[in-house]
């Protein structure tokens, strides 16, 4: 008699687990068609908008400022410059450097300055002090080892109408022959007479001899 209840109430279960299973397969089924059919979001991206759409926008942002929100400054109309606060202040020339001074004087250039000098106005010095301290002046105008080549360059000079003289003297054990023209009273004449014998490409020298 209890046996017949029992089995209904399995079987009504297995029913209901049945028709749930079969209400969630639908149910998945009508969410996939839905997800399918509808348009993507890069779908939509790639979709073109109407010529009229894209002059509207332009027409928007042409006097858009990014930075209308940072700044409290008006925004300048295009064409119009306007002063840049953060542009550097002009630089003012630098003043031209102060002259270099004068470098000091070089104590060894006076020294042969003033020896120079000193040589000069002895050189210059008048044929009465020359005179009177007793001093001659010779043109040397060689000296030789044997007294053939002495006389060879006396006659030389004869040609050239100066007259020289001969001389022996004894120099490091051997005897030198000298080729001399003088005396003169003053280096003036003496030197007059070696730059005529240098014209001639004779080598010559200045001689000084005590009297």
């Amino acid at each position: 008699m209890y046996s017949t209840p029992r089995s209904r109430l399995r079987g009504g279960t297995l029913l209901g687990f049945a028709a749930g299973l079969l209400l969630g397969l639908a149910l998945a089924l009508l969410v996939a068609l839905y997800v399918t059919r509808s348009a993507s979001p890069l779908e939509e991206r790639n979709t073109q908008r109407p010529a009229w759409s894209a002059a509207l926008e332009a027409e928007q942002n042409r006097n858009w400022n990014p930075n209308a929100g940072l700044s409290t400054r008006p925004v300048a109309p295009a064409g119009v410059q306007t002063p840049d606060a953060t542009a550097a202040p002009p630089v003012a020339p630098a003043p031209a450097p102060a002259p270099a001074p004068a470098p000091a004087a070089d104590p060894l250039a006076q020294l042969i300055e003033q020896r120079t000098a000193a040589a000069a106005a002895a050189a210059a010095a008048s044929p009465a002090t020359a005179a009177a301290a007793g001093i001659s002046y010779f043109v040397q105008a060689g000296a030789f080892g044997s007294a053939d080549e002495a006389q060879a360059q006396r006659a030389r000079l004869a040609m050239l109408g100066l007259e020289a003289s001969v001389s022996e003297r004894q120099q490091n054990g051997r005897t030198v022959f000298r080729v001399r023209l003088g005396p003169f009273a003053t280096q003036t004449e003496a030197d007059a007479i070696g730059q005529r014998l240098q014209a001639q490409n004779v080598e010559t020298a200045l001689v000084r001899v005590a009297r």
